[in-house]
């Protein structure tokens, strides 16, 4: 396999100064327009079902490439330059060519805004009809979902308004404390013993080393950085928090949460039989983080040190040995998962490596169906890099199946499936790696297994639960002082990590870095997506052929709700038994890892 560790946006766009750009932002204006003028004026799309087909058939052949996204119109140039800005978030020539693009996408945006908005205005008395006909069959679900979400739609002119404000109001906080972080650089102590000038993402890289004096100085530089930013992130976060405050007192949203599940397409009886079960079962990660504490021979964890990798398991995995393990795993369970990834490694849809200014973390991104999938990695060449590159290329397998399934207003996944196939991938990547271990690695392997499932689904409830608090505690007060926001965080985080765990000085900083919190209330995703997984995990294993079953659903998109996409499945999502059977294969795994631990003389 040939690989190629930078991303190529040649298909996109030749360069940052492409001569035919404006001459492609003309034509997606003129298409665009063409659709506006034909259907502006027209109200026989809102009463008769086969003419209402005829625009849909228009208007999803248009969002193939210009979308109706949720802050903005995306097209091709628009998607090159926001993937440009995460190349190097600190270009001021970069982000103000992502805002020129950006203003032009949302003033495009704005004008074909009435169409979705009309539809879902349609009086009740006839929307039942709509639903019913075959001719929209192939829109069902759309039509569902634009009726429910415009119980709480406001005036065409005001939701143009709320577009506009996104900018100002929300993204351009973010975008600001997200540049200050990433363009941060600190002293630290590298793996050699030498003392480097690292940028954040590096840093952030080092807190699990496990020599206690790289992680430990990493950790110094980490928190300084966080509390140097700390009172920009208070006014970053305070000002979104307002402003979604506000957003939802004129759509009439009960709760700061309720538009997060409305988007997700999800009951909220769903969520909070999640956050219940999970909740309960705090005592597991209680369990792990003591069991991790007496094999590191340490008597409490500090924050920082909770996701040291134990043992054999400090073995690097350059990113060559990460694709292979990867692609046999995925050819394991499917060819064609096997040719999806090998086709985005060898096209230049990886960027792969830290760089200063890049975005930490890593991200799969497809925005459109017409456009090529893209995913964002920062490999440090650690065994939780080979999970992170299974858990985004879980997602990218995702949306190539949708690509192949779906038309365009049905590509894309309610945030409450979409981390389910990426944990799926992710656990058998994972499997993997234990198949061949003898049994010193194997519990090396099994600890960093219990890591990854305790983070996915317990601390993300608790991080979960955080938002909550914080939302109410901001709407009771309407600001927040930083350190109101640290006490808030380290009591969600002590409640799930227990007494091994200490809130050593500095985590009460610890929300500045996170962006999850500036997306509101998405983390639960995290939680439910590898729980759900576990499911369809142990129906593979049972019957090789349920894989048929697993891609079916992977290529459903957004045609269906999740409850209904999973009964298809046999699963009952709706059942608060369900969610803590999938808790009960993490308490198995916990036993056998102490049972092994044990047996080894490690404890």
């Amino acid at each position: 396999m040939k690989i190629k560790t930078e991303w190529d946006l040649s298909s996109l766009q030749k360069s940052d100064e492409d001569p035919q750009a404006k001459e492609k932002r003309e034509k997606v204006k003129e298409a665009v327009y063409k659709f506006i003028n034909k259907w502006k004026d027209r109200k026989d799309y809102l009463e008769k079902p086969e003419v209402l087909k005829e625009a849909l058939d228009e208007y999803e052949k248009l969002n193939r490439t210009f979308g109706e996204g949720e802050e903005g119109g995306n097209f091709t140039e628009d998607y090159y330059f926001w993937l440009r800005t995460q190349q190097d978030q600190n270009s001021p020539e970069l982000k103000a060519k992502f805002k020129d693009v950006e203003d032009f996408s949302k003033k495009i945006s704005n004008d074909l805004m009435f169409f979705p908005h009309s539809i879902s205005k349609i009086p009740q008395g006839l929307q039942s009809s709509f639903l019913e006909s075959k001719d929209l069959k192939n829109y069902h679900h759309f039509l569902e979902r634009k009726f429910e979400i415009s119980k709480h739609l406001l005036s065409l002119e005001e939701e143009k308004i709320l577009s506009l404000k996104t900018g100002p109001a929300h993204d351009n906080w973010e975008n600001m404390l997200a540049g200050f972080l990433s363009k941060s650089e600190r002293e630290v102590l590298t793996e050699e013993g030498k003392i480097e000038t690292k940028n954040f993402s590096d840093i952030l890289g080092l807190l699990d080393n496990q020599k206690k004096e790289v992680r430990d100085k990493a950790a110094e530089a980490f928190n300084d950085i966080l509390k140097e930013n700390s009172e920009v992130a208070e006014a970053e976060i305070n000002s979104i928090l307002e402003n979604k405050k506000i957003n939802d007192e004129l759509k009439k949203f009960p709760n700061a949460e309720s538009s997060r599940h409305l988007n997700d397409d999800i009951d909220p009886e769903v969520i909070e039989a999640l956050i219940e079960a999970v909740t309960k079962r705090y005592d597991l990660s209680k369990r792990y983080y003591e069991l991790k504490a007496k094999l590191l021979n340490l008597p409490k964890l500090k924050y920082h040190e909770r996701n040291i990798p134990y043992g054999k398991a400090e073995k690097e995995y350059p990113f060559e040995d990460s694709v292979k393990l990867v692609n046999e795993a995925f050819k394991d369970l499917d060819p064609k998962f096997s040719e999806i990834f090998k086709d985005l490694i060898e096209n230049g849809r990886v960027d792969v490596y830290p760089k200063k200014g890049k975005r930490s973390g890593a991200f799969c991104v497809s925005w459109l169906l017409s456009h090529p999938i893209y995913v964002m990695l920062n490999h440090a060449n650690k065994i939780g890099d080979i999970r992170i590159l299974a858990h985004e290329f879980g997602h990218a397998i995702n949306n190539e199946l949708m690509k192949e399934k779906q038309h365009s207003l049905y590509f894309g996944i309610s945030m409450s499936t979409a981390e389910t196939a990426s944990t799926f991938m992710e656990d058998f990547a994972f499997n993997k790696l234990l198949k061949e271990a003898d049994p010193e690695l194997k519990l090396s392997l099994m600890i960093q297994k219990l890591n990854s499932d305790i983070s996915s689904i317990i601390r993300q409830v608790a991080l979960y639960k955080f938002e909550q608090d914080l939302h109410k505690k901001f709407r009771e007060k309407s600001y927040l002082s930083k350190e109101e926001i640290g006490e808030l965080f380290q009591k969600h985080m002590a409640a799930y990590m227990g007494p091994t765990v200490e809130q050593s000085p500095g985590s009460e900083n610890w929300w500045v870095y996170v962006s999850h919190f500036r997306r509101f209330f998405y983390v639960y995703s995290y939680s439910s997506g590898l729980l759900i997984s576990k499911a369809l995990q142990k129906e593979v294993k049972k019957n090789p052929e349920f894989i048929e079953k697993v891609k079916e659903f992977l290529s459903t998109g957004l045609s269906d709700s999740p409850k209904n996409i999973f009964a298809k499945l046999g699963i009952d999502i709706t059942k608060k038994e369900f969610w803590e059977f999938g808790l009960k294969e993490v308490e198995d795994l916990l036993n056998e890892t102490e049972a092994l631990a044990k047996e080894l003389g490690k404890i």
